[in-house]
C-alpha cells in the first residue's frame, strides 16, 4: 500500500486513535481498501500517521473487533470484510487476486520505493534522472503560450502520427544530427517510455529475446518483460556494447532486436565511440538485427557533440531512432518520437491511437514553437553549461569525499554518474540506511540484478549544497562498514 498524504490532526477534539480508526474504516467501507488487501505493520503506519505505535494498536483492535480486519502469525493483518461484504449474500470481488493476476510486471521493489521517497521533497535525490525544478525553462514556456504566435493551437485530437507542423521541426531538428527522415516517417508519443511500449505491443510477439546493454535502464522498467519478453545483457566497455558476441546470441536465442543507449548511457555515462557505432550497425546488417535507439540525452553534451547517431549512418532501415524532451524541457510535458521506416510509424501510430488517441495537443503545440522558433537551441547552450558546471562540482565533491571509497567514470555529456565502491557493502543495505537520512540513492542493482558494487549518481536534480550534504553523508554511511 503507497503511504497516504493524510495524517490525523492533534489540534482535534477526538481522539488521535479514534481518527486512525474513522479513517481506516472509511477506506474499508468505500472498498478503496478492498477483502484480502494487506494492512501494513504497525510500524509502517505508525511512521505513514506520525503517531506512536500505541496509538495505531488501538485503532487496529477496534477494526478487529468490528470484524473487518483480522491478523496471522507470520501473514501479517489484512482485510477481511467490509460493510458490504457483512450483509451480502454473495461475497464481493476478490480485487486482490486481480491485481495479482494483470499481464503487466509490477516495478520490483526497490523501484517502488524509489518512487515513493521521490514524492518526499526533504529527500536529497542523489540519483534521480531529471532535471532539478530550478533548471526548468518556466519562464520562457509561459512566455510560449502567452505570446502572439501566428500558428494557433487546438484543443482537439492530432492525426495519428502527431501535428504535422511539429513533426516537419523534428525532421528539421534531426538532419541537425544527420538524421534525414520526412515527417511521415515519424511518430509523436508521449515520452521515451511509451515508444517501447508501442515497440514491444506492435513489433514483437511473446517469447521474443531484446538484447542490451549489461547493466541497462530497460532492466528498470518491466515493459518488454510485461509483454512476454525475454531480456539478455551484452556486456560494455569504455567505448560502447562489446559486438563480439551479438551474432552468436543473436542465432542461439532467437534475438528479436537490440536495444542501445549510444550517447550518455543510462546508467553509466558511457559515450559510444565512432568506431563502435560502426562495428554495431554492420554486425545488425549482417545478423539482420533491428536496433532501438535510445537517443534521450544526444543534446546534453558538454565539449563537443557525440557521434553521429547510429540512425544517421543507417543506410538499411534497420534502426528506429528513439528522441524526447522529457531530459530537456522537462518531463512534464511527455512528448518524445520515434523515427523508422513507413510501415513501422503507421503500424506504432494505429496502435497509439487504439490506446490514448494522440499525445497532448498543447504539448506538441509548445515543443513545436520551442523547435521552429530557435528557442530549444538556444535553451541548449544554457543548460549544457549548467549541467558540465554541476558536473565538476560533482567531481570535485568525489574526490573530496570518496578518493579511497570509490572509483568513477568522467562523463561527456547526460546526468550519469557511474560510482564503483571498492569495499564490499550491502548494497540493499546501504539504500535503506540512507533512506533513513533522508538521502535517496539508485542502487547498480537496479540496472543490473547481480550488480552489488555501482551506484547510479546524478548530477542533474539535487542542488548543489544538498549534493555537497548528501554526498559527505553517504561517505560516511560507507567508512561505517569498515
Amino acid at each position: 500500500m503507497p503511504k497516504e498524504e493524510w495524517v490525523p490532526r492533534r489540534s482535534s477534539s477526538v481522539s488521535l486513535h479514534q481518527q486512525i480508526y474513522e479513517y481506516m474504516k472509511t477506506k474499508i467501507m468505500n472498498g478503496e481498501w478492498t477483502v484480502g488487501m494487506k494492512i501494513p505493520t504497525q510500524r509502517a503506519l505508525a511512521d505513514t500517521f506520525k503517531v506512536n505505535r500505541s496509538t495505531v494498536v488501538f485503532a487496529l483492535d477496534e477494526l478487529a473487533a468490528d470484524g473487518l480486519i483480522e491478523s496471522k502469525v507470520g501473514q501479517g493483518t489484512r482485510v477481511v470484510n467490509n460493510t458490504w461484504s457483512l450483509i451480502a449474500a454473495v461475497p464481493p470481488p476478490d480485487w486482490n487476486s486481480y491485481v495479482k493476476s494483470g499481464s503487466y510486471q509490477p516495478n520490483i521493489k526497490i523501484i517502488q520505493e524509489i518512487n515513493e521517497a521521490e514524492k518526499n521533497p526533504d529527500f536529497i535525490r542523489l540519483g534521480t534522472g531529471e532535471l532539478s525544478p530550478e533548471l526548468l525553462p518556466v519562464a520562457k514556456m509561459k512566455e510560449i503560450f502567452q505570446a502572439n504566435s501566428a500558428r494557433s493551437f487546438s484543443l482537439g485530437y492530432s492525426e495519428p502520427k502527431g501535428n504535422l507542423y511539429l513533426r516537419e521541426m523534428i525532421s528539421e531538428h534531426l538532419k541537425t544530427k544527420g538524421i534525414k527522415t520526412s515527417p511521415s516517417s515519424i511518430l509523436i508519443v508521449s515520452g521515451g517510455l511509451q515508444a517501447l511500449h508501442l515497440i514491444s505491443l506492435g513489433l514483437l510477439h511473446r517469447g521474443s529475446t531484446v538484447f542490451l546493454e549489461t547493466p541497462s535502464y530497460l532492466n528498470s522498467v518491466h515493459v518488454f518483460q510485461s509483454a512476454g519478453m525475454n531480456l539478455l545483457g551484452i556486456p560494455l566497455n569504455e567505448e560502447g556494447i562489446i559486438t563480439d558476441s551479438i551474432g552468436r546470441l543473436k542465432r542461439q536465442h532467437n534475438g528479436a532486436l537490440l536495444y542501445t543507449i549510444p550517447s550518455f548511457h543510462n546508467p553509466t555515462g558511457i559515450l559510444m565511440s565512432e568506431g563502435r557505432r560502426k562495428e554495431l550497425l554492420n554486425v545488425c546488417k549482417q545478423e539482420r538485427l533491428p536496433i532501438i535507439e535510445d537517443d534521450v540525452y544526444g543534446d546534453l553534451w558538454f565539449e563537443s557533440p557525440p557521434p553521429a547517431p547510429l540512425k544517421a549512418i543507417d543506410d538499411q532501415g534497420l534502426v528506429l531512432h528513439i528522441g524526447s524532451m522529457s531530459k530537456t524541457l522537462g518531463p512534464g510535458l511527455r512528448i518524445g518520437w520515434i523515427t523508422g521506416p513507413e510501415p513501422v510509424i503507421n503500424r506504432l501510430a494505429d496502435i497509439k491511437m487504439q490506446t490514448d488517441y494522440g499525445s497532448s495537443t498543447l504539448s506538441q503545440y509548445a515543443v513545436a514553437e520551442w523547435l521552429s522558433n530557435g528557442f530549444y537551441e538556444e535553451y541548449l547552450i544554457e543548460i549544457r553549461a549548467e549541467l558540465k558546471f554541476r558536473r565538476d562540482y560533482t567531481l570535485d565533491l568525489l574526490n573530496k569525499y570518496f578518493r579511497d571509497l570509490a572509483s568513477w567514470n568522467i562523463p561527456e555529456g547526460g546526468f550519469y554518474i557511474w560510482l564503483r565502491l571498492r569495499q564490499e557493502v550491502s548494497i540493499p543495505k546501504l539504500f535503506e540506511n540512507a533512506l533513513k537520512e533522508g538521502i535517496l540513492l539508485n542502487p547498480g542493482n537496479v540496472y543490473d540484478r547481480n550488480d552489488g558494487q555501482h551506484l547510479r549518481l546524478s548530477y542533474s536534480y539535487a542542488s548543489l549544497p544538498d549534493l555537497e550534504k548528501g554526498l559527505m553523508r553517504l561517505a560516511e554511511l560507507i567508512y561505517e562498514y569498515k
